[in-house]
């Protein structure tokens, strides 16, 4: 085995101008694979075009003897999220991975939400990420072999306040990853998640108004990017090849398997249920076992070490 863990691999980073996205493409790449560095350049909520900063990525890339090439259209559109699987292929002669990291942020509490704001965000993170894996997926089947990662986060597995968006499309992208890893198995191609915690474009959209405030957003920039990336990278590679349909999160040096939704409780009336004995019977006995409205600070309440 290669010292590098993704030597000849040819991998698709989308969102990897800035943030996450770039150190995934940078440690990719030191790894031995060639990388198609795609950024559309827009704001935090989606605005804008500008090749510039995966133009940058490349350039470290090459800085540092890898191969690399800027792709700068949307995930959004599946005609272009085809063109830069193909892209890939045409370059590089192959596409071994794909890492959809590419989204935005449209935050604002529920029933002041637009159809604009859900349909934007909706578009990016959960249909892009479609887009991306589907087109990469004939590929994947052709060759036998791939893998894919995508981004959810605890805004959707626990819940957070002004994310309905937001949190519907990460939430959805766990369950699409599933089906990808149910469906390709046959094809020894695997889909996997990653919940990251680290300090980002978006995250610097958290509010501090309060000292609780502020002191939380300074843990959370102690949690780079750079933390993430070697996860990502290992579920890309061969490494990995008995890892598939699982949810993970990696916060500083914390890497954290989520759980899935499973049953936790049941009770059950031989003569069947009506509303009345519902409320009298079952609901007291299922109560115990409620989840509570946490946000994702009320759960990850320790500090990241």
């Amino acid at each position: 085995m290669a010292d590098n863990v993704l030597e000849g691999k040819v991998v698709l980073v989308t969102g990897a101008g800035r943030g996450i996205g770039r150190e995934i493409a940078i440690l990719a790449a030191a790894e031995g694979a060639k990388v198609v560095v795609n950024d559309l350049g827009g704001s935090v909520t989606g605005e804008g075009q500008d090749q510039t900063p995966a133009q940058e990525v490349v350039e470290i890339i090459e800085k540092a003897g890898g191969e690399a090439v800027v792709n700068g259209e949307s995930v959004a559109d599946f005609q272009a999220a085809k063109r830069m699987v193909q892209q890939a292929v045409d370059t590089f002669g192959r596409i071994d991975g794909v890492v959809n990291v590419a989204g935005i942020l449209r935050d604002v509490i529920f029933h002041k939400m637009t159809e604009d704001d859900w349909d934007a965000v909706i578009n990016v993170h959960l249909k892009g990420s479609f887009n991306v894996a589907r087109n990469a997926a004939d590929h994947f089947r052709q060759q036998e072999s791939g893998a894919m990662v995508h981004f959810t986060s605890t805004s959707g597995l626990i819940g957070n306040f002004g994310q309905a968006n937001y949190a519907a499309a990460k939430l959805g992208i766990v369950g699409l990853s599933k089906s990808i890893a149910l469906d390709m198995q046959r094809f020894n191609v695997r889909s996997n998640c990653m919940s990251p915690f680290a300090w980002s474009r978006m995250i610097g959209t958290i509010p501090t108004n309060t000292p609780e405030q502020a002191a939380r957003v300074e843990k959370i920039k102690q949690m780079t990017p750079a933390h993430i990336a070697p996860m990502v990278v290992y579920l890309l590679s061969d490494l990995a090849k008995d890892v598939t349909g699982q949810v993970f999160g990696t916060r500083m040096n914390e890497q954290i398997l989520f759980s899935q939704s499973r049953p936790v409780r049941m009770v059950h009336r031989s003569e069947g249920w009506t509303p009345k004995t519902i409320h009298e019977h079952a609901i007291p006995a299922l109560k115990g076992s409620f989840m509570p409205l946490d946000r994702s600070a009320d759960v990850f309440n320790w500090d990241p070490i």
